[in-house]
């Protein structure tokens, strides 16, 4: 995360902090009264310790201040959440389930006013009934206050609400420079089958004005409301922004006359943003804040006179590294494009040679390192090039090119995985880092189509002495286990997700030292090295992902179905059938049928197996799906209680491939069945 604090600012903070841990109120002893974000009254005699979060913002919030721990139960929006894997899955946000949330047993439920079951259900219990809303930066910023008086973490909360105002403060004078007054029409592009847009009273439009740029005023309030053409021309976007399914209605939309003829349009400013930042006011808003900035003023920001920040060390961490050869490791922060980057540097005693997929084979090196670039620089850094990328990576941290090689990645640095694995005498260290959600492939079946550097990066280092064909063998031993290591975690391809793992990402990279020690000349599968290092990156790996996108081998149904791009709710709305209209309020009660059901464990491992029966038949490698679609009539009817002699389609997807359609419509039919009984 980009964050542009001075060393004395930093330890300002922590000392805050620090003091205000000293004045926390004690709850035993006298309690403490809140209110939510609608202004109803609060009162807890000591800090709840089962909370259940329907609302994704509030759970980001609790896990940011430090109050993970007392997260019972969230929802399926959630799942990307540091610790999520150890929570309770209650459903999604428009769909939790009564029962999970009972299950849970909290003694304080965060809502959304739209949940109004949950709140009558829960209005006259001992368990809390917190109301969340934002409607601007300052509301998000009294939520996280509140949050942290009742979990006794004001500290924590103070410190992050300060985190962002340095981020916007430091964003405003960048902009004051850079921008020069000069305020772009910038809008949040939103919609499926319209284009839609927030109100002007959404702090998403506060959003886009804290990033320099003019949100549009169509006179209409809301969290989402319609753009006519005629609004869409006359405003005449020079920057449009949107999140995950928003690129439907550009699809739809931005090759037909009038929308296509603006200007945001014609010059391919158009943007995409995770939606945990775009759609939410809370933990990272300043850091959306810089990164948007950095978008709409992209080329003003890569100008070197904009520049207000000087290109120096801010901090520097250890990194204790075990081999008798390094002088010295550590990640230094620092500032480039006026953000924070980070560098892993590891400086040698004696000069090595060293083989890097990014540089090739280089002598007298002195100095490796791993690169993390934040997303504000990305945008200045492409206008600026790579070569003047390297310029400042060696300049902030005073090192020269010649002796020097590192990678370079958009995994934070924070997200270092050192692994060590040792047989007798011999040592191998992989230092890993790993982002997976947005660039992942699968080799032989992808297009590639561009190149930027690394996205997974592995530095390999041993206490031997490496030959030049064992450092390029341990190249091969360290893919074939980072691929290992993705397929056994079912990474998808970001392109292919449906019927590919990935086997890595466009933009890995890999670098070995030759190192000191007794000579080895082998580094391949049937060595003892080989088996070293590919140990340790596919442990370095796994750990890295972990780390950076917080995804396990074990996660949930509903984030496995997302990162294959299925959205359940759109399959079950486009189901139609006689039931259906003959019931009142029948779509929706058949879409929480379907989400509930597979909150259930037997039910999520039938769609779980049909993901991996599905790959391989995909492969090639299953014949006949007879006895699957005999399990399929049997989970039909066992959701339904009737016998269910064949499995009606109700999805209606042409790219959904064949075994994960038939599980899916197995689902569908027995829950339908049901209906059709009640």
């Amino acid at each position: 995360m980009a964050i542009n604090i001075n060393a004395g600012l930093k330890i300002i903070i922590w000392m805050l902090a620090a003091l205000l841990c000293l004045a926390q109120p004690t709850f035993a002893a006298k309690g403490i009264s809140v209110k939510d974000s609608i202004g109803n009254p609060l009162h807890f005699e000591t800090s709840p310790k089962r909370i259940v979060s329907l609302v994704p913002t509030a759970a980001e919030i609790l896990v940011e201040i430090g109050a993970g721990h007392t997260v019972a139960g969230l929802t399926y929006h959630d799942l990307t959440l540091k610790g999520a894997s150890d929570k309770d899955l209650i459903g999604g946000f428009f769909m939790p389930s009564l029962q999970k949330i009972k299950a849970a047993n909290p003694d304080m439920i965060i809502v959304s006013s739209l949940h109004k079951e949950v709140i009558d259900i829960y209005r006259h219990t001992d368990c809390r009934i917190f109301v969340y809303d934002t409607d601007n930066i300052e509301h998000s910023y009294e939520n996280i206050t509140t949050f942290g008086k009742i979990v006794g973490r004001e500290a924590q909360a103070k410190k992050v609400i300060i985190k962002n105002k340095i981020e916007i403060n430091h964003t405003t004078k960048k902009l004051d420079k850079a921008a020069d007054g000069r305020k772009k029409r910038v809008i949040r592009l939103m919609g499926r089958d319209k284009i839609m847009t927030p109100g002007n009273d959404s702090f998403q439009n506060e959003l886009i004005r804290l990033s320099g740029g003019l949100p549009p005023d169509f006179g209409k309030k809301g969290s989402v409301v319609e753009v006519t053409k005629e609004n869409w021309i006359k405003f005449n976007p020079e920057v449009i922004y949107g999140c995950g399914g928003d690129e439907q209605a550009a699809k739809a939309f931005f090759s037909k006359p009038g929308w296509k003829d603006v200007d945001a349009v014609k010059n391919g400013k158009i943007y995409y943003f995770p939606c945990d930042l775009t759609c939410r006011a809370a933990t990272h808003s300043g850091y959306f804040v810089s990164w948007l900035a950095s978008m709409i003023y992209m080329e003003e920001f890569a100008k070197p006179q904009n520049n207000i920040l000087p290109v120096k060390i801010t901090e520097s961490k250890p990194v204790k590294i075990d081999l008798e050869y390094i002088r010295s490791a550590s990640i230094n922060t620092a500032n480039i494009y006026d953000f924070e980057n980070k560098t892993l540097m590891v400086d040698f005693k004696r000069p090595q040679a060293i083989v890097s997929t990014l540089e090739g084979e280089r002598d007298g090196i002195l100095t490796v390192g791993n690169h993390y670039s934040p997303p504000p620089t990305w945008g200045p850094g492409h206008s600026l090039g790579i070569d003047d990328i390297r310029a400042n990576i060696l300049k902030a941290n005073d090192k020269v090119s010649n002796t020097t090689s590192f990678l370079i990645t958009g995994a934070d640095m924070d997200n270092l995985s050192l692994k060590e694995k040792a047989f007798k005498d011999m040592k191998v260290v992989a230092l890993a880092t790993a982002g997976v959600m947005s660039n992942a492939v699968r080799m032989s079946k992808d297009v590639g189509s561009f190149y930027e550097p690394g996205t997974i990066n592995i530095i390999i280092m041993t206490n031997m002495q490496l030959s030049k064909r064992a450092m390029t063998r341990a190249i091969i031993a360290a893919t074939e286990a980072k691929t290992a290591a993705l397929e056994d975690m079912d990474i998808r391809s970001s392109y292919t997700p449906l019927i590919h793992e990935a086997t890595g990402t466009g933009t890995d990279n890999i670098l070995v030292v030759q190192g000191e020690g007794l000579p080895v000349k082998n580094a391949g599968g049937h060595s003892k090295m080989g088996e070293l290092i590919a140990s340790a990156v596919y442990d370095a790996v796994n750990q890295a992902i972990l780390k950076q996108n917080k995804i396990t081998a074990d996660r949930h149904i509903f984030q496995r179905l997302k990162e294959r791009k299925i959205s359940l709710n759109r399959l079950t709305s486009e189901v139609n059938c006689d039931c259906m209209n003959q019931k009142k309020n029948a779509k929706s009660r058949f879409a929480i049928k379907v989400d509930h059901l597979l909150l259930e464990k037997e039910y999520a491992g039938f769609i779980e197996s049909a993901l991996a029966l599905s790959d391989e038949y995909e492969k090639g490698l299953i014949k006949d799906l007879s006895l699957f679609d005999d399990w399929c009539k049997s989970i039909a009817s066992r959701i339904s209680n009737q016998n269910v002699s064949a499995i009606e389609d109700h999805v209606h997807d042409d790219r959904i491939p064949v075994v994960l359609e038939t599980a899916l419509n197995a689902v569908f039919t027995g829950v339908l069945e049901q209906m059709r009984y009640e």
